[in-house]
C-alpha cells in the first residue's frame, strides 16, 4: 500500500492533468499534436485512479496485521504473523511414473469413494461417514463404548444400549454445574465417543467377483454392538472427521497413522520396508517393487477404511480381494460390477456427468477396469502374468497364464471387446464412455479363464494404488477457499460482519492480549498447525518422530477433552497426542473433538474459556471471555468460515445419490432380526437416500447434527 503522502502528490498531479485537458477542450485551441496527448492523458488518468483504488487492497487487513496468538515458527512457516493466503498442495512429484491420464484419475477417483458397492456389506462407501460438509450429521447408532481404553470398556453410558436416539440433552459428554469453572461440581461424565456407524461385524468367506456383497460370516459382536442378541452396526471408535481441506493435512486421521509417503499399499508409508506391488515388466513378467510418492497421506489414509472391520469391511479382507470383485472376470460367467451401479449419477455432475445414465443407475462405463486403464499407465495393470498367494502368504508368479485359455487355445491380444452390456435398460452410452470401454481387450480380461480364491491379475494386486491415488486426486479437489475469510485475508475488509470481525480479532489475539488464543494451534489459513505447510522438511522417518513429537507440528499433548488412559491417540496411555483438526466449515462438522462429545460451538468455546481441564488435569489459565465475546467467536466460525458452496453442495462438492444406513427400527432395547441366515443375527436395515446433487448444488441445505 502507498502512504497517505505519496497518494496526495498523485491525486495532486491528476487533478492539474484533468484541469489542462478542460482548458484546452473548452477553448478549442487544440493543435493536432494536443488532442493524441490529451487522450493519452485521460487514459493515464483512468490507470492512475484504479492504481490508488487497487492500492488500498491490502493482504491481511486488520485485525490480521496484528496477530499476537502465535504458532512456534517454523522452517515452512517462518513468520506465523504474516499468513499467506490458502495454497494449493503440490501433487506428487512422481506422479507421472504412475498417471497417464489425470482426467480420467479424477472421475475414477469420485466415483470409488461414492460407491456402496466397495463395502463388504454393499452398502458402506468412504463417503457413508462423509457426506455432510465432508462429515457425517447422523444421530441414531452412533455411540461408541471406550474400546481404545487401557482397559477395554464395552458398556454404553450414553443410552444404556447401541442403537440409542441421541439428543441435545446428552451433549456434552463431560457436564458442569458451571461451563465456565472447570473446578465446579461435575454433573455427569461418560467414556463413550459420538461417531459413525459402519459395518456388522462379519468375518470374511470371499469377495465374489461381480457381486457387491461378499459373501462372509455374521459372528456375534466382540465389542458390545448387540441388542438381545442381534447385532447391530458398529460404531467407530473416534468422531469422524471433515475430508474436506484434508489435502492440507500432512498426515491423516486424529493420530497421524496415515503417513505422507504413499507405498502403494497401506497407510504406514516408508516406514513399512516389506510394502511392495508389482510392475510389468513386457507381459509375462512381474517384478514387485517399492514405490514412494510424496505429498500423499491421502493416498495412505484411503488404504485404511476399506479394509476396517468398524468402517466397511468384514474382517480378514485384503485389497486384491477387493480388487477382483470390482474388475472384469467375464469367463466366470458373473455380472460385472458397473461403476455406482446402485446410485443414480446426476447428469450435471462436474466430474461424473459426462457418464450418468439417469434415470438409470450407474455410469456408462461398463466397468472398472476401463477407468483405470485410462488413468494409469499399463505397465501398472497390463500382463499375463497371475499372482498366486500361497498358505504362508508369499506370493508366486505364474507367468503367461492369462493367455492360455481353459480349452488349450489362446485368446487374440488385438481382438476388442465391444462392450455390448454398457447400453442396456434403454439408455444411451455417450462417446466419453464408449471411448473408455474400448480399452478392453481379451488380454486384458481373464476371458474364458477360472481363477481360484488365491489368485490375482496385475489389476486385482495393485487395486489400493489405483484406489489410493485416484481418491486422492478427487478429495484434493474439495477445498474450501471461498469462505467469508479468504475473502477477507485477501483484502476485501467487507467480507466479514462487524460481528464476525470481533470474532476474529478475539481469534487471532493472546490469552494475554484479551484474546481468545486460537491461532496457535489452528493457524491460518489452513486452520490447524499441522499442514503440509508448516511441516515443510520435516518426515515421518525422522529420529524422534518430530511430526508427532514436536508441538510445532500439530499434535497436542493431553490436551484436557478425555483422560489420555481413555484413548492414547499418536500417544500413549500416560500423554496422549491428538492432531489439531481443520476449523474450515466448522458449523457444519458437529458434533466436536475426537470423542465427539461436543454438539455445539458454544460448548466448545465453553471448554476453552474454561481452561480446559474436562480430563481431570491441571487444565491451562482461563480466558475469561464474556458472554459477547463468545458470542462473536462462535459467530466468526459459524459464518465466518462457511463456504457457501459446501453449504449448498456446489461443484466441487456435489455428488452422486447415496443410501445410508440410519440406525435400525426400534430402539436401544429392543430391534428386529433380518433374517439373515449366514450366522448370528443382524438388526434390519432401512436406508435413508442422500439425494444425486448436480454442480449447481442445492437451494436447501442439509440439516446439521441434531437440527
Amino acid at each position: 500500500m502507498i502512504n497517505s503522502s505519496g497518494t496526495l502528490a498523485i491525486l495532486l498531479m491528476l487533478f492539474v492533468m484533468a484541469f489542462w485537458i478542460y482548458l484546452a477542450f473548452k477553448s478549442k485551441k487544440v493543435s493536432k499534436y494536443s488532442r493524441p496527448m490529451a487522450i493519452f492523458l485521460l487514459v493515464s488518468l483512468a490507470i492512475a485512479s484504479g492504481g490508488i483504488v487497487s492500492a488500498q487492497v491490502t493482504l491481511n487487513p486488520a485485525p490480521l496485521n496484528a496477530i499476537t496468538s502465535l504458532p512456534p515458527a517454523t522452517v515452512g512457516d517462518p513468520t506465523p504473523a504474516t499468513p499467506p493466503l490458502l495454497t494449493a498442495v503440490a501433487e506428487p512429484s512422481n506422479l507421472g511414473d504412475f498417471v497417464r491420464d489425470n482426467t480420467a484419475l479424477l472421475q475414477l477417483g469420485k466415483s470409488l469413494f461414492w460407491d456402496m458397492q466397495l463395502g463388504s456389506d454393499g452398502i458402506q462407501s468412504c463417503a457413508s461417514c462423509h457426506f455432510h460438509a465432508g462429515a457425517d450429521n447422523r444421530s441414531k447408532n452412533q455411540i461408541s463404548p471406550g474400546v481404545l481404553a487401557s482397559l477395554k470398556d464395552i458398556t454404553f453410558q450414553v443410552g444404556g444400549n447401541p442403537n440409542y436416539q441421541l439428543t441435545a440433552a446428552d451433549f456434552p459428554f463431560h457436564k458442569l454445574v458451571n461451563p465456565d469453572d472447570r473446578t465446579s461440581t461435575v454433573v455427569s461424565d461418560v467414556n463413550d465417543v459420538a461417531s459413525s456407524q459402519g459395518v456388522f461385524h462379519s468375518v470374511l468367506v470371499e469377495t465374489v467377483p461381480g457381486q457387491a456383497e461378499d459373501n462372509v460370516t455374521s459372528t456375534p459382536d466382540p465389542d458390545g454392538f448387540q441388542i438381545n442378541g442381534i447385532n447391530v452396526r458398529r460404531v467407530e471408535p473416534r468422531n469422524a472427521p471433515t475430508v474436506i481441506d484434508a489435502i492440507f493435512n500432512k498426515i491423516q486421521f486424529w493420530d497421524g497413522r496415515a503417513k505422507e509417503t504413499f507405498n502403494g499399499v497401506n497407510e504406514k508409508g516408508a516406514a513399512d520396508l516389506n510394502a511392495k506391488v508389482f510392475k510389468a515388466s513386457g507381459l509375462n513378467q512381474l517384478t514387485p517393487v517399492s514405490i514412494s510418492l510424496n505429498n500423499s497421506s491421502i493416498a495412505s489414509l484411503v488404504t485404511g477404511p476399506p479394509l476396517s472391520p468398524f468402517e466397511m469391511s468384514a474382517d480378514g479382507r485384503t485389497f486384491p480381494e477387493i480388487g477382483a470383485k470390482f474388475l472384469r472376470r467375464k469367463g466366470q460367467k458373473l455380472k460385472r460390477l458397473r461403476p455406482l451401479g446402485k446410485q443414480l449419477v446426476h447428469p450435471q455432475d462436474s466430474v461424473l456427468g459426462v457418464f450418468s445414465r439417469f434415470p438409470y443407475k450407474g455410469l456408462s462405463i461398463g466397468a472398472y477396469d476401463r477407468l483405470i486403464m485410462k488413468a494409469f499407465k499399463p505397465q501398472w495393470w497390463r500382463s499375463r502374468s497371475i499372482i498366486q498367494v500361497e498358505s504362508d502368504k508369499t506370493t508366486t508368479i505364474l507367468p503367461g497364464a492369462l493367455v492360455t485359455t481353459t480349452d488349450g487355445s489362446l485368446t487374440t491380444d488385438g481382438a476388442t471387446i465391444t462392450d455390448g452390456a454398457t447400453i442396456t435398460d434403454g439408455s444411451l452410452a455417450t462417446d466419453a464412455a464408449f471411448s473408455i470401454n474400448s480399452l478392453a481387450t481379451t488380454s486384458d480380461s481373464e476371458e474364458k479363464l477360472v481363477l481360484s480364491e488365491n489368485q490375482f491379475t496385475l489389476r486385482d494386486w495393485n487395486f489400493s494404488l489405483f484406489a489410493g491415488l485416484a481418491m486422492q486426486k478427487y478429495m484434493s479437489t474439495l477445498v474450501s477457499n471461498q469462505t467469508p475469510f479468504d475473502k477477507f485475508q485477501a483484502g476485501d475488509v467487507n467480507a466479514l460482519t462487524p460481528q464476525e470481525k470481533n470474532g476474529l480479532a478475539l481469534f487471532v489475539k493472546s490469552g494475554a492480549n484479551g484474546g481468545a488464543n486460537c491461532n496457535i494451534c489452528h493457524t491460518i489459513p489452513e486452520f490447524t498447525m499441522a499442514s503440509v505447510r508448516r511441516t515443510t522438511g520435516v518426515a515421518s522417518t525422522d529420529s524422534g518422530n518430530p511430526l508427532i513429537n514436536n508441538f510445532a507440528n500439530g499434535f497436542i499433548p493431553n490436551y484436557g477433552v478425555r483422560p489420555a488412559s481413555e484413548d492414547p491417540g499418536a500417544g500413549s496411555f500416560t500423554l496422549s497426542r491428538f492432531k489439531a483438526p481443520t476449523l474450515r466449515n466448522i458449523a457444519l462438522t458437529a458434533p466436536y473433538m475426537h470423542n465427539g462429545g461436543m454438539a455445539t460451538l458454544e460448548q466448545v468455546v465453553d471448554f476453552y474459556n474454561r481452561g480446559r481441564g474436562d480430563d481431570g488435569g491441571a487444565g491451562v489459565a482461563p480466558l475469561n471471555l464474556n458472554l459477547q465475546q463468545k458470542a462473536d467467536l462462535v459467530t466468526f466460525m459459524r459464518t465466518g468460515l462457511t463456504d457457501q458452496r459446501v453449504l449448498l453442495e456446489k461443484a466441487p462438492f456435489d455428488h452422486p445419490q447415496l443410501f445410508i444406513p440410519n440406525g435400525h427400527p426400534g430402539n436401544q432395547f429392543s430391534v428386529t432380526s433380518s433374517g439373515n441366515t449366514n450366522g448370528t443375527p443382524t438388526a434390519t436395515d432401512p436406508l435413508v437416500e442422500i439425494p444425486a446433487v448436480g454442480s449447481n448444488g442445492v437451494t436447501t441445505p442439509q440439516p446439521n447434527f441434531l437440527d
